[in-house]
């Protein structure tokens, strides 16, 4: 069978669980990816709650749903970043606190392992049919980063700032790797401008800032290293090892000098000055051809989860075609060579 097509729920946290959950199906799913905000996996109460995560299979289960990875975007961004006042808008009450920069990071950091907990709990709990079929548990997310701000080095960095960030991002991700470890949980990063991986180089400088832990990989998404000109096809080759799950998500960038270039201008998304903008899948310029015939190479058997961003789109449209088109550009790898027929025995 091709890969199962999911959703990423993160950006329909408006809807309950209870009204997307079958929309989901309508729109052609085989199943969630489900975000930790909004009620759709809320990591509190499935720790304390014996009946929560047995409750959300059900809901799973009614609407014929599948679930291999939860997320928890939100709060890995404020484990490594310099807080600030945006972030008290993304983060649960109990993790902004009173807001002194340290103690969001370490409390971001403790719901980061709590969530590890919770996942492993809910997937412990899914029925046998599922359990047949999830490869490991998975938490997707971000990890936020303290050099991000310099990132244009000027004035000059000092010689020492980057590898300074990047011990930072190992002090804090360390032990919560050691403790994704004990629990068996794989954690995903979303490799993304603002995180401490933005790009290949700085991927691999984070690989071996945390010694390569081995549970620390990555949520594979093409619509974030295109349109800075990095070799999104390259990056599946050289981390195949470390693709814990895919998002596809697409993007348009021009071919053309624009008003504002990658840096964005401070335009909001959807501004025609802009050179890039996410786009529903199959309407920008990501080549997911090549990108399924490399996860075909390194063996990906994990699911696609879409993540539909598209500000110029009715996203209940979008979400339906993109499912189509992933349905439709998935294939499984050949189990032999086109030309052995031609052999002679």
């Amino acid at each position: 069978m091709a890969r199962p097509v999911t959703l990423c729920s993160g950006q329909w946290a408006d809807l309950k669980l209870t009204k997307l959950a079958p929309m989901a199906k309508k729109m052609g799913f085989d199943g969630v990816e489900l975000a930790c905000w909004g009620d759709h996996f809320e990591v509190q109460k499935a720790l304390q709650s014996p009946a929560y995560c047995k409750a959300k299979w059900e809901l799973l289960g009614k609407n014929k749903l599948k679930c291999f990875a939860v997320s928890n975007h939100l709060v890995g961004q404020a484990i490594c970043d310099n807080i600030d006042p945006r972030h008290e808008a993304i983060l649960p009450p109990h993790v902004w606190g009173d807001g002194k920069p340290e103690g969001v990071r370490k409390r971001a950091a403790q719901e980061l392992i709590d969530t590890a907990k919770a996942a492993r709990k809910f997937f412990d709990a899914a029925p046998p049919a599922m359990k047949k079929e999830i490869k490991r548990v998975v938490v997707n997310g971000f990890t936020g980063s303290s050099i991000w701000p310099i990132l244009y080095s000027f004035p000059p960095n000092l010689p020492d700032q980057i590898d300074k960030g990047y011990e930072d991002f190992a002090k804090r991700f360390g032990p919560i790797m050691d403790a994704f470890g004990e629990l068996d949980v794989k954690f995903g990063l979303e490799v993304h401008p603002t995180e401490i991986a933005f790009d290949i180089a700085s991927t691999e400088r984070a690989l071996d800032a945390i010694r390569h832990h081995p549970c620390f990989g990555f949520n594979y998404d093409p619509s974030h290293l295109g349109y800075q000109g990095v070799d999104y096809v390259k990056f599946i080759r050289m981390f195949g090892d470390r693709i814990f799950h895919v998002h596809m998500k697409d993007v348009y960038w021009s071919s053309r000098p624009t008003e504002a270039g990658v840096f964005g201008g401070h335009l909001g998304f959807g501004d025609p000055r802009r050179f890039w903008d996410f786009r529903s899948l199959g309407r920008g310029c990501v080549d997911f051809e090549a990108i399924i015939r490399a996860l075909n190479d390194v063996a990906y058997e994990g699911p696609l989860s879409v993540e539909w961003e598209d500000g110029k789109m009715d996203r209940e449209h979008g979400a339906r075609e993109s499912c189509e088109f992933v349905k439709k550009i998935d294939f499984e790898p050949s189990t032999l060579a086109f030309d052995a027929a031609f052999a002679e025995e």
